[in-house]
């Protein structure tokens, strides 16, 4: 049996993509550990399982004991030096005559203070020591495969699988690293310096699968982000109306994803006052969740958006049957946003789920391709406006997208793409070259 240690920079509690590939290899005869990072604001968490779908989780430690101590101990220093009794017993050491050593020593314990109390320098502590965990735990046995989710665990794995034993690399890009918000020059850069000790590289469209060819020569495999098929079974549907207390006829528009910046939010809490109808519901948590929630109360609309945290991302799709619309407005902030296709946009079309999405070429290529919904100028609220007023007046038009939603989730579902996938792990030993979308192989990263 084949043997595969995958990596993942998360807690594995939302990532729809890495639990499809962890299960189709499982299913595939695979023996699959997943190594992820525990979550210290959820010690209900197991940190090690073994899933229903046959394929283990190992969590390990973010902040090492060690360190936690250490920025406790150098918190309590920070409150002792900015206590009031601290400047009296200050003052008591330099009638004393013994101040001739506190300089040097409080200079001392600044900087030490300092260097772990400090955001930065604390975050990028605590990233180095969740790698190493993650590679001590990889290497306690030698696996076959070292699957890397993108950038942040692609050194753990090029460690595990070429330095200390000896298996093939694959690395599954879901962003694209060279150009997306957050990253600084090595970020961007990193990527490039590690590809030539990668074996097979898999990204997911063929947009970006191209903007990679541009950038180091070679054309990777590709793998879409399709969620699982499932048939629809209204009676699992978790009841959105009377969990928000909306009257039974109330059209949820329904938002699904990460609370991020970038992801159109903003023009979306403002377009809703031009809603001739509907209540706008938001499921999810993320950074940018406090400005949304002022921004509802500053617009006025709170009687007509409601948030609910995120859920398990098995249970996602009861929830999203409840939807009349979905909506899919990334802003053009980056390339790793204008070539995205998300996983919410085929969640929306597997519930049958007409879509109000962006401009952007893949994900236009669907909605407007398979005639599943409207596409929108997804920087202007009035542009989100009129096409969600064109699927409430148009009764005929929403049935139609409706409709073609049916067929669309026959052809974006994971049954048939989880093939892609296994065939990655073929070629990678047989060494077969990636294809192109018109069928022609291009070359391969050496």
């Amino acid at each position: 049996m084949k043997s595969v240690c995958m990596f993942v920079w998360n807690h594995f509690t939302n990532d729809a993509r890495v639990l499809r590939e962890c299960s189709a290899l499982a299913e595939a005869g695979y023996e699959v550990d997943l190594i992820a990072l525990q979550d210290p604001k959820n010690p209900s968490l197991p940190k090690e399982e073994m899933r229903p779908e046959g394929f283990r989780v190992i969590r390990v430690k973010r902040q090492p004991s060690i360190l936690v101590n250490g920025m406790k101990m150098a918190s309590q220093v920070k409150k002792w030096i900015f206590a009031k009794k601290t400047r009296k017993i200050g003052a008591g050491l330099v009638g004393a005559g013994l101040v001739i050593l506190a300089p040097l020593t409080m200079i001392g314990l600044g900087a030490a203070a300092g260097a772990i109390l400090l955001p930065p320098v604390r975050k990028q502590i605590v990233n180095a020591s969740a790698m190493l965990e993650m590679v001590f735990t990889s290497t306690k046995k030698s696996y076959d495969f070292y699957h890397a989710n993108d950038l942040n665990t692609l050194p753990q794995a090029l460690i595990a699988g070429k330095i200390v034993n000896k298996g093939k690399i694959v690395y599954d890009s879901h962003e694209v690293q060279t150009d997306r918000t957050g990253y600084g020059y090595i970020q961007s850069n990193l990527e490039g310096w590690l590809l030539p000790y990668v074996d097979s590289m898999m990204v997911e469209n063929h947009t970006r699968a191209a903007h990679n060819e541009e950038l180091y020569g070679f054309y990777p495999y590709v793998l879409h982000n399709y969620p699982f098929y499932r048939p629809l079974d209204f009676t699992l549907r978790k009841d959105l109306h009377a969990l928000l207390d909306l009257p039974k006829d109330e059209k949820i528009l329904l938002y699904q994803g990460g609370i991020q910046a970038g992801r159109g939010l903003e023009q979306l809490i403002l377009a809703v006052k031009d809603f001739k109808e509907g209540t706008l519901v938001m499921i999810g948590d993320g950074k940018l969740k406090p400005v949304i929630k002022q921004m509802i109360e500053d617009e006025g609309v709170s009687d007509r958006v409601k948030m609910i945290d995120k859920v398990p991302v098995e249970a996602l799709p009861y929830y999203t049957m409840n939807a009349y619309l979905g909506f899919q407005v990334l802003n053009n902030v980056c390339f790793n946003h204008y070539s995205a296709s998300s996983n919410k946009l085929f969640e929306y079309l597997m519930a049958e789920v007409p879509v109000v999405s962006c401009d952007f070429p893949e994900i236009e290529r669907v909605v407007a391709g398979n005639d599943v919904g409207v596409v929108v100028d997804s920087h202007d609220p009035k542009s989100i406006a009129e096409g969600v007023n064109r699927l409430l007046d148009d009764l005929a038009l929403y049935a139609r997208v409706k409709e073609n939603t049916k067929t669309a989730r026959e052809q974006y579902n994971w049954d048939l793409e989880k093939e892609a996938l296994l065939n990655v792990y073929t070629n990678v030993v047989e060494r077969k070259l990636p294809i192109m979308k018109d069928g022609a192989p291009k070359p391969a990263q050496q």
